[in-house]
């Protein structure tokens, strides 16, 4: 393929170095003439490992040169790639000046182009930067439509610097945001050699997906030297505890727990959590993001209660009160936190719980229960329909309904799901989601 590369900074030499190297005919864009010198030299712009020979060999080829020319890379080229940083506001939002110019002189060259030509960022955006910046300045200044005219993608990359060859060629996943049919099948086409999973959705996951990778391997390195600073204060090796640790597939390195929706409770969690700390403020460690973990999660089981007073109603359905399905537990279920901030309130509750027979409980249940509801045997009801007759807001903590089906709904009533539970959305009724 002839593909143009806008920006010869990290992600756009290695971009157009690995391209050229697929056997694609590339042509670097770049303003600083210095580095359009260097390439067409066959000299890496960059200190980045493998890269000087990929650029040497690309130049000898014929497979990778550069310009500073925006028309004679577009007219030269299928596909451009946007590859210009997006640096830091004062207040942390990004600055997408040089997306938008370098999508204006992109534009003004399709305005001439006869055939579909189709542009894929990959310099990292917000959510709806692709809709409020991007479409918008291609085309203001191309006079066509996007997804009609010209094709349309966001391609985010996941290179870090020092390994960013290797990760190209090793892609866990390649992630391309699109709405139209031909910009996909010339995405598809550029990575059809990259052995990375293929997604393909909408733009605007596209982005979205870029800022959870980074915040992830942000939170973990922040995790990781946190349990650090913890295990020193103890004379404990933290390198062999992570080591451990990430072992384990099935739970720690894994897609388990990492599904948005309601907060963690019952037994373990919130009281090791609470022992962690306790032992890091007798021990003097500040460890800000494990102090934040219960304040956030408090804060998810007040949202929803929120949520449901927002709704109008003070007659309330809870679907689900131990911790999560299949148990019986009622310890710091955070469905028991959210029962107890809304009878506090004066709601009119009525609860279902599959596991949950309040003749039965006993011991630290019972307590428990006992102490945040103690009225709960006057709201606990083994009729499901009852529950869903009751209230005017229903809201489903979790998905085990003992076999029975999700009741149809009226009109007038709203569920709230935190679960995401399919049936849910097909009760009738007002459909809220969580976070979905």
């Amino acid at each position: 393929m002839r593909i143009s590369v806008f920006g010869i900074g990290y992600v756009g030499a290695v971009s157009a170095a690995c391209l050229a190297a697929d056997g694609h005919d590339v042509v670097a864009v770049d303003t600083n003439p210095q580095k359009v010198k260097m390439i067409n030299d066959g000299v890496a712009p960059i200190v980045e490992a493998g890269l000087a020979e990929l650029v040497r060999e690309g130049a000898r080829s014929g497979k990778l040169r550069a310009t500073t020319s925006a028309a004679e890379a577009v007219m030269a080229s299928g596909c451009s790639l946007v590859c210009v940083g997006t640096p830091s506001h004062g207040n942390g939002n990004l600055d997408l000046t040089q997306v938008e110019r370098v999508c204006e002189s992109i534009g003004a060259v399709i305005a001439r182009k006869s055939d579909f030509h189709v542009v894929a960022i990959r310099s990292t955006m917000l959510p709806g930067s692709m809709a409020e910046v991007v479409r918008p300045a291609l085309e203001r200044s191309s006079g066509k439509k996007a997804d009609t005219d010209f094709g349309l993608a966001i391609f985010p990359e996941f290179l870090r610097e020092g390994s960013a060859i290797r990760d190209y060629r090793e892609a866990g996943a390649v992630i391309i945001g699109v709405a139209e049919p031909e910009a996909e099948r010339v995405l598809k086409e550029i990575n059809k050699d990259v052995p990375g999973q293929l997604h393909v959705t909408d733009p605007g996951t596209a982005e979205a997906i870029k800022y959870a990778n980074n915040a992830w391997h942000a939170t973990k390195v922040v995790f990781a030297n946190e349990i650090g600073a913890f295990c020193k204060a103890h004379g404990i090796d933290s390198h062999k505890v992570m080591e451990i640790v990430c072992a384990d597939r099935r739970l720690n390195i894994s897609t388990a727990y990492l599904r948005p929706g309601f907060a963690y409770g019952g037994s373990c969690l919130p009281k090791d959590l609470r022992a962690l700390r306790y032992r890091a403020r007798a021990r003097d460690l500040h460890l800000p993001m494990l102090n934040a973990l219960s304040e956030s999660n408090d804060h998810s089981i007040q949202h929803v209660a929120e949520m449901v007073m927002n709704a109008g109603s003070r007659k309330v359905g809870l679907i689900g009160l131990s911790f999560k399905a299949g148990t019986d537990d009622l310890r710091e279920s955070p469905a028991v936190g959210l029962a107890e901030r809304l009878f506090g309130k004066g709601y009119d509750l009525k609860i279902f719980d599959a596991n949950v027979n309040y003749s039965k409980l006993m011991g630290s249940n019972l307590s428990y229960i006992q102490q945040h509801i103690p009225h709960l045997s006057e709201r606990l009801t083994d009729d499901l329909g009852a529950v869903a007759a009751h209230g005017d807001t229903i809201v489903v903590t979790h998905s085990d309904l003992g076999g029975a089906p999700f009741p149809k709904l009226r009109p007038e009533q709203t569920v709230i799901d935190l679960v995401r539970l399919p049936a849910a959305t097909q009760a009738g009724g007002r459909y809220i989601g969580l976070c979905w």
